[in-house]
């Protein structure tokens, strides 16, 4: 072989090859064609009420109107309307007050069984994945209507093991007449409903701590609580997010719960929340063009918070 073919390429005087251009991809219909169906569903379905909604919101809109009576437009009167009337922030404070409860709770329960759930054995993480499965697969109205039942005021098993602990008697004791302990049964309630799914979203991410981290900071001499709060929560840190953010939209708009222990025996006036008021405005007074401007502005406040959740997904994405 002679000397010149063992030289470096840049030795031979030679120019370097050129980059080769980038191929341009190909637009391929396949993904819009998959993607179709949901959007037409979206648009059909949200899109379409969405903008009705937002019609209405600008209108004078009452029972005439339901019945085919032109609607006129009064532009932001509804809003004005809305936003100058104080029963409006008492509910929306009143709703925010329940949505942070619910949401702690939802949390610290949900991310204490996930715990648990991996320190268990299988056939007990088995037991407890049906039962938090039975309490997720209940409809909230029916779950409502139970716990109803467990609070009620004379054959409940609150008032019934209260008297059998405390020795004084509770029967007769009304849980849903006091608003404070209206939304303690509510808040009881909705968390009950919401654990499951943070549960398991929380054990889902759980998986994914390698156990000889944890193994060597064990060794090193760290308690439960270091381990937790320095090497397992920096792992969930996205989920827990998630997890945060998105309870707090469905906190923040519920509406079965309340509307059926209302219907048990709570005072309405007292422990409306925003999607109770909405609908009680809407259709109790007839005034669907104020219920329609609750509803819009309640839709910007989850777009507000919709937005931190896209931004911390699109922020989980370039990490990964």
């Amino acid at each position: 072989m002679s000397a010149s073919t063992t030289l470096p390429l840049a030795a031979t005087g030679s120019p370097p090859p050129a980059p080769a251009a980038p191929r341009r991809r190909r637009f391929s219909a396949t993904p819009l064609a998959l993607l179709l169906p949901s959007l037409v569903m979206l648009v059909v379905f949200i899109g379409w009420p969405l903008v009705q909604l937002v019609m209405m919101s600008f209108q004078k809109y009452g029972r005439e109107q339901i019945f085919g009576a032109p609607a006129d437009f009064i532009g932001i009167d509804n809003y004005v309307r809305v936003l100058t009337d104080p029963e409006f922030w008492v509910v929306l404070g009143r709703s925010v007050g329940l949505c942070l409860v619910s949401v702690a709770a939802t949390m610290v329960l949900g991310v204490s069984i996930a715990l648990l759930m991996r320190a268990l054995g299988s056939v007990m993480r088995t037991v407890v994945s049906v039962g938090l499965l039975l309490a997720w697969a209940m409809p909230a109205l029916t779950a409502t209507i139970v716990w109803g039942w467990i609070f009620d005021t004379d054959y409940g098993l609150v008032n019934y093991f209260l008297t059998q602990v405390t020795g004084t008697d509770w029967t007769g004791h009304s849980w849903l007449s006091d608003p404070l302990s209206f939304f303690a049964v509510a808040a009881i309630i909705i968390t009950w409903g919401a654990i499951p799914f943070v549960a398991f979203s929380t054990y889902a991410g759980l998986t994914q701590v390698p156990d000889e981290v944890m193994e060597a900071a064990s060794l090193d001499g760290a308690g439960g609580w270091q381990r937790f709060r320095l090497i397992v929560v920096p792992y969930v840190k996205s989920i827990l997010i998630v997890l945060l953010i998105l309870q707090v939209i469905w906190d923040l708009r519920v509406f079965a719960q309340i509307y059926a222990l209302q219907t048990i025996g709570g005072v309405r006036a007292d422990t409306n929340t925003i999607g109770v008021y909405i609908y009680s405005v809407s259709m109790a007074t007839g005034d669907l063009g104020s219920g329609g401007a609750i509803a819009v502005i309640l839709v910007l406040i989850l777009l507000a918070i919709s937005a931190a959740y896209i931004r911390t997904m699109l922020k989980s994405e370039e990490e990964l």
